[in-house]
């Protein structure tokens, strides 16, 4: 109860103040308005512009029948544009970002498919890019449905005991893929952003990119607030006070990183809400996910503020670090422009920082179409630089100057 009444106080205390209200709601909304009108000029589409995917179709067998029947159905889908080359010119070009992903057919994709025999196509990319999984979505539809008509195709000639019906079996269920294949292809682009026609890289909405961008660079700045709560305690001595109590120094700091926590999650979830009600940002298409990478958020977040708080003497310091962790995390996690439209080495090093992994989880949701499945990575990595945040805190705690 000690932590809870301490985190009670805290939070009491930062809400009092009218300033950091201004700063952790009214500021945020207004910074997503204009980020998206910024969006939606950038994004406007010029229909002379390829925008499918490239991919590298490596393929020994191109005459092969499945292969080649894959292959025409990529190349009339709208989200890729299947490039046929040999595997060590699809890897280059992939290294250099020519590509988006390597597909590999291996040889004899095609007979041991039709023979009913275990035939797996390998994808290279990055999975935890949009790219690398919009290529994934776009790909699971036409290979389900070029192996379920072969299955078809199998099973009737088998039923039949008449070999020969095989190949007019197979052409009739893929010619009902092909009149479907427009319906199902136009689904998965429009999830994953990739449709040359009303969609574009914010999934057709400029607030599916400057709503997440800014929720997170704000969690971020609002540890200002919060971290001058040690600041102060450290000059009124009230933290003084604190440790003579019957208090372990691990339970004061606990219930602080809790009102931490507590204020950030408020934050968040003050964000989300008007984000989802007012700019059609649909967080809640995936609820449970969406939780996960706002916990995941807030606790990273708060393990910051409370490190800054113990390492900070003054508030102009508090001010200093906060700021320029909020710039750096922001510029360099993809909270102003995706990374995938940065350079090669800025975009390596971006998305080794936590706001990139929060980014990335609730991106899944909005522009990706994936589900609760796509934000577990990211959360356990912002839960892990949490954990390495608060370990640095509580080490710096033990040696504070009282």
């Amino acid at each position: 109860m000690k932590i809870i009444d301490l985190a009670l106080k805290d939070l009491s205390q930062m809400l009092r103040d009218k300033r950091s209200l201004l700063f952790l709601v009214a500021m945020p909304i207004i910074f997503t308005l204009f980020m998206g009108f910024a969006y939606r000029g950038s994004t406007g589409s010029d229909k002379n512009v390829d925008k499918r995917l490239p991919l590298a179709v490596v393929d020994t067998q191109p005459e092969a029948v499945l292969n080649k029947m894959l292959f025409n159905r990529l190349a009339a889908s709208e989200a890729l544009k299947p490039l046929a080359m040999d595997e060590s010119g699809a890897m280059d070009a992939f290294h250099k970002g020519q590509v988006a992903g390597v597909l590999v057919i291996p040889a004899g994709f095609s007979a041991l498919a039709q023979t009913g025999q275990a035939a797996r196509l390998e994808l290279v990319a990055e999975a935890a890019s949009s790219q690398g999984q919009s290529l994934y979505q776009s790909l699971r539809a036409p290979v389900s449905e070029l192996m379920s008509a072969v299955e078809i195709a199998r099973v009737s000639a088998d039923v039949q005991s008449r070999p020969e019906e095989y190949g007019p079996a197979l052409a009739l269920a893929w010619s009902k893929w092909d009149q479907n294949a427009k319906i199902s292809l136009v689904r998965v682009e429009q999830s994953v952003a990739v449709n040359t026609g009303s969609t574009d890289w914010t999934g057709g909405n400029p607030y599916n990119q400057a709503s997440p961008g800014i929720l997170v660079q704000f969690a971020i700045f609002g540890l200002m607030t919060s971290a001058q709560i040690v600041v102060q305690e450290r000059k009124t001595r009230t933290l003084q006070r604190l440790m003579t109590t019957a208090m372990k120094p691990w339970e004061i700091v606990v219930g602080h990183l809790l009102a931490m926590f507590g204020l950030t999650f408020l934050q968040t979830i003050l964000l989300v809400g008007f984000g989802q009600i007012a700019l059609g940002v649909d967080y809640l298409r995936e609820p449970l996910a969406t939780l996960l990478v706002c916990v995941g958020l807030g606790l990273w977040v708060a393990s910051m503020g409370l490190l800054i708080g113990v390492v900070a003497r003054a508030d102009e310091q508090v001010i200093l670090f906060s700021m320029i962790a909020m710039f750096l995390f922001s510029a360099l996690g993809g909270t102003w422009f995706p990374l995938e439209s940065a350079g090669r080495a800025f975009a390596a090093i971006g998305k080794a920082m936590p706001s990139a992994w929060a980014m990335n989880g609730l991106q899944n949701i909005l522009i990706r179409g994936l589900g609760l499945e796509s934000v577990w990575v990211p959360a356990g990595i912002l839960l892990a630089y949490a954990a390495g945040f608060f370990a640095l805190a509580v080490w710096r705690f033990r040696r504070i100057d009282l």
